[in-house]
């Protein structure tokens, strides 16, 4: 995995900190971006959740037990529709993790243009929920998620979870 930037934002970039204004305060350790690619294959599922789940480890980030668990499923999740549905036209797939000061989130990208929604529950359907899974368990954990296009014409589809749970009461 390859660390491709510090202090990342969960929101796309609209543009630079003007000369003149405060600076930003330094990242924090764990801040940061990775990604890696893996083969649109079934075995990349336990794979990627493995790689994510080591790498938050092994970076310190402080997320509890409970958004790790979700982290985990909604690259589950994700890596397996990749795998289902896009590897004819995109063999390869990349799973990108970043952590800002307050939230991490997960995407994985492939070069598939069709740009899935999620289903309804059906009770009498077996499979087809994944995206629905993902929205509730990503909303749940007070985050967001979202797919888009990427500029080469495939998706990205993406949750950012806050490193803190989200307390209801």
């Amino acid at each position: 995995m390859e660390n491709r930037g510090r202090g990342a934002d969960p929101r796309p970039d609209r543009g630079g900190n003007e000369p003149d204004g405060p600076r930003p305060p330094a990242p924090l350790p764990y801040e940061g971006v990775w990604r890696f690619t893996a083969a649109a294959v079934e075995a990349s599922v336990p794979q990627a959740r493995h790689a994510v789940r080591d790498l938050l480890a092994r970076q310190g980030v402080p997320v509890s037990d409970d958004t790790v668990h979700a982290l985990l499923l909604i690259v589950s999740e994700l890596v397996t529709n990749a795998v289902r549905h896009a590897a004819l036209l995109s063999p390869m797939l990349a799973v990108e993790v970043a952590v800002g000061p307050e939230w991490v989130r997960v995407s994985v990208e492939d070069e598939h243009p069709y740009r899935p929604s999620a289903l309804e529950a059906d009770h009498g359907q077996t499979g087809g929920r994944g995206l629905l899974l993902v929205r509730e368990v990503t909303r749940e954990a007070g985050g967001v998620c979202d797919v888009e296009h990427t500029a080469s014409g495939g998706k990205v589809i993406w949750a950012a979870l806050p490193l803190k749970p989200v307390r209801f009461l």
